[in-house]
């Protein structure tokens, strides 16, 4: 009884994959994380339901099917099917909730970070419990479109959240910019570019005073 008491409190994530790719693909990205990290939550990985429209950049290494979030025209603030998005990733928390947290990696971690911030505005995810923390890995803001003016940026909120980022990542600066809307965020800084990293020394220290923290939420 003790031991099904303390796996029931491991917090609960749903993975959301990056751009044109999956969430078996992202659960091999995470999976290089030590088990004694990946141990301590339930994680959750799941697919769009937006097949690819395009070549993925993974072609190669990880096998198909391949999905977006969104996509984008040749107005980069033009989001596609971002809405649609958003409403299928509130009925699947409906359907297999309650999430404690949502963990993404790039596309993945910018829709993340943002669904965190609509659902504090009262805009998105109104049918679902509060979401308690977040884990970004290589995100940024979405830029200027209708839906991220609604998201408001600028002012933070009080959910704890860990973001990873490298200088040699393209959305480093946006990146940057994304901890202003969050109190008292959580960084891991590393050199390996746009990618799930590895954990360190140190940054496994900081993963497991994060975990600590968000456990008693």
């Amino acid at each position: 009884m003790a031991s099904e008491s303390k796996t029931e409190r491991k917090p609960k994530i749903l993975c959301l994959h990056g751009f044109r790719t999956s969430g078996a693909i992202l659960r091999k990205q995470v999976q290089r994380w030590p088990t004694s990290v990946l141990h301590q939550f339930h994680l959750h990985f799941i697919d769009d339901s937006i097949p690819s429209k395009g070549k993925s950049d993974v072609e190669g290494i990880y096998d198909p099917p391949y999905f977006e979030w969104f996509g984008t025209s040749e107005d980069p603030t033009n989001y596609e099917n971002l809405e649609s998005s958003i409403e299928f990733i509130e009925s699947y928390m409906l359907e297999h909730g309650p999430f404690d947290g949502l963990l993404g990696f790039s596309q993945g971690a910018m829709l993340s970070a943002a669904l965190a911030l609509l659902q504090a505005r009262g805009v998105a995810l109104t049918k679902v419990p509060k979401i308690k923390f977040v884990i970004v890995i290589s995100s940024s803001k979405l830029q200027s479109s209708s839906l991220a003016a609604r998201i408001v940026y600028s002012t933070s909120i009080a959910c704890p959240s860990l973001h990873f980022l490298s200088e040699e990542d393209f959305w480093m600066p946006s990146g940057l910019k994304l901890l202003q809307s969050f109190v008292e965020p959580l960084v891991i800084h590393h050199s390996k570019g746009h990618i799930v990293p590895r954990l360190d020394e140190k940054s496994l220290k900081i993963v497991n005073g994060f975990i600590q923290k968000v456990s008693k939420l």
